[in-house]
């Protein structure tokens, strides 16, 4: 029997990251928008599990497949989400992070620019995310849109998501995503992610083997 998806504790309180990010959004975002991804994959986990022992079709089992892509993705990029963010941090990136950006990008401040172009030019839903291009061995910023089942591709490893979906920002800031992005550089977890980076700088690609 498969193992069951959990809702993962968060490391501060919901109101940690006021004024920036109520604690009625993080509560209504944590504990219902989340814990209904994980409710969803472990429905999907079963009914997938039922249908195997029932020899059901594949025509069947399909829409039960893409519903936990659907699901899980949603778990795993809220997963990292919340561990991207950190109270009353702001500071930008030290060390080996901050030179790869400045590298990538010309400077902090442009990669700054072009990470909320791509979170406020979202069209419908989706995530804001810079990644690691362990084929190119660089930096990207990208988009992930409307369901999560578009999770991250081999090679590419997500370091910082910020969630573009409605729920997590519309009862702070409506719909002015340029405020919400704004206020998002206030609670980042730079170390957190400076952590990723160097996971997934310094490994091989576990689709080309370099």
């Amino acid at each position: 029997m498969a193992k069951k998806y959990e809702l993962p504790e968060l490391d501060y309180a919901y109101d940690a990251l006021e004024p920036y990010i109520s604690a009625e959004i993080m509560e209504l975002h944590h504990s219902k928008h989340h814990q209904g991804y994980v409710d969803g994959a472990n429905a999907a986990v079963e009914a997938l599990e039922k249908a195997r022992a029932e020899g059901t079709a594949e025509s069947q089992v399909a829409p039960i497949a893409k519903n936990l892509a659907f699901n899980l993705g949603g778990h795993a990029n809220h997963c990292l989400f919340w561990r991207n963010l950190a109270p009353a941090s702001g500071q930008k990136p030290e060390g080996a992070l901050l030179d790869a950006i400045n590298e990538r990008f010309g400077s902090f401040e442009q990669f700054k620019k072009e990470y909320a172009a791509t979170a406020t030019s979202i069209q419908g839903s989706g995530w804001a995310v810079l990644a690691w291009d362990k084929f190119a061995k660089q930096l990207v910023i990208a988009q992930v849109t409307d369901g999560h089942q578009d999770n991250h591709p081999f090679g590419v490893v997500p370091l910082l998501l910020l969630d573009m979906w409605e729920h997590s920002f519309y009862l702070q800031y409506k719909n002015v995503k340029a405020d919400y992005v704004e206020a998002f550089w206030n609670v980042i977890n730079w170390e957190e992610v400076a952590k990723r980076f160097d996971h997934a700088a310094n490994k091989p690609c576990p689709a080309c083997g370099n």
